[in-house]
């Protein structure tokens, strides 16, 4: 898991494959080149991963999909997450490569996000109150099968369609080891990597409960008693947090990830932290980093966890996860001059 984590650490950094960026450009200016990446991925994780999660094992090892409930907390969260990810200037692994490849003000927002994970942790029980839905898993109520082609043909369909939107790019050389990478790479290795993650810890590839996790830790640290919460005294919460963080898969591998990217970042000569981080940027840093800690825990994941994992799992919740997470970046755009942030990058 540490291999793999090291592997999309390399991969994210080369490739600049971020969410957040992705999206500020669409909505200010229309781009559609990186949102046509994503599509893309998606298409050929679903068809990875449809296979494996139809046999529901692989080598006697149980395997399951992302898949998560959907309401009033779910859509809220997500829609919270949108709003963190402009403030903060990285989504869920855009924050971990950025922060690994060398920024200061990056590794502010990962501290937030631990925060703002472990802060919703407290609040879940009173969010789960309201309306909420079973998980709907497309492939096990259509077939996998014809799930999984439809939902691929529709992605790929999409991405063709946006072609004609789409400025075609400035050629440019590109180094294997030193970068950058096209997006291909990105559109192709995101998905073997996810699949990986599935086939090894028997489920898809998830960042932000190890960032709840942690913020956790540092809590017990400062003398918070863990016994009165709900959250945190059900089996799974419960050891983990009595365990080493060596024990957790996905803080495994968050670790690899921004080794990876550091050691990409050190490849192409372009590991140098400027620790001067203006004040309103900072304080952006910071909302940023809350929000999406909170906003991931009530929306069951991230754009890695909640949007990548469950549309490629074919879950119902990952679809409206972006089309929340989109609305509230349409805000968080709208927020960053407040801060002194630009919107041209």
């Amino acid at each position: 898991m540490l291999i793999v984590g090291l592997l999309l650490g390399v991969t994210l950094y080369h490739c600049s494959f971020g969410f957040s960026a992705a999206y500020r450009r669409l909505i200010l200016r229309g781009e559609v080149r990186a949102i046509r990446a994503q599509l893309l991925m998606l298409a050929v994780a679903t068809l990875a991963f449809a296979p494996l999660l139809a046999q529901g094992e692989f080598l006697g090892r149980p395997l399951s999909g992302a898949l998560a409930p959907f309401g009033v907390s779910m859509f809220f969260g997500a829609f919270l997450f949108g709003i963190g990810m402009q403030l903060g200037g990285g989504c869920g692994s855009g924050t971990l490569y950025a922060a690994g490849g060398g920024s200061p003000r990056m590794l502010v927002v990962l501290l937030a996000f631990c925060a703002g994970g472990f802060w919703a942790s407290l609040d879940l029980g009173a969010w789960q109150s309201l309306p909420e839905w079973a998980p709907v898993v497309l492939g096990e109520r259509f077939g996998w099968g014809p799930a999984a082609g439809a939902q691929a043909l529709l992605l790929m369909a999409v991405a063709w369609r946006l072609r004609r939107f789409d400025q075609a790019p400035r050629a440019q050389s590109f180094h294997w080891c030193r970068g950058p990478w096209p997006l291909l790479a990105g559109i192709l290795l995101l998905p073997l990597f996810n699949l990986a993650t599935l086939l090894l810890a028997g489920h898809p590839w998830t960042i932000t409960w190890a960032f709840t996790l942690w913020g956790a830790k540092a809590a017990q640290t400062l003398g918070w008693h863990p016994a009165a919460e709900s959250f945190w005294s059900a089996p799974f919460q419960r050891s983990a947090l009595e365990s080493s963080l060596l024990t957790d898969v996905t803080s495994i591998m968050n670790f690899g990830l921004l080794l990876g990217a550091a050691g990409a970042a050190m490849l192409a000569g372009r590991f140098a932290p400027v620790w001067r981080i203006k004040a309103r940027s900072l304080g952006a840093a910071v909302l940023g980093g809350l929000a999406m800690g909170y906003g991931a825990r009530l929306a069951y994941g991230c754009n890695i966890g909640a949007f990548f994992s469950g549309v490629a799992s074919t879950s119902l919740h990952g679809w409206i996860w972006i089309v929340a997470a989109l609305m509230g970046s349409f805000i968080g755009v709208r927020l960053r001059p407040l801060f002194g942030l630009a919107n041209e990058s």
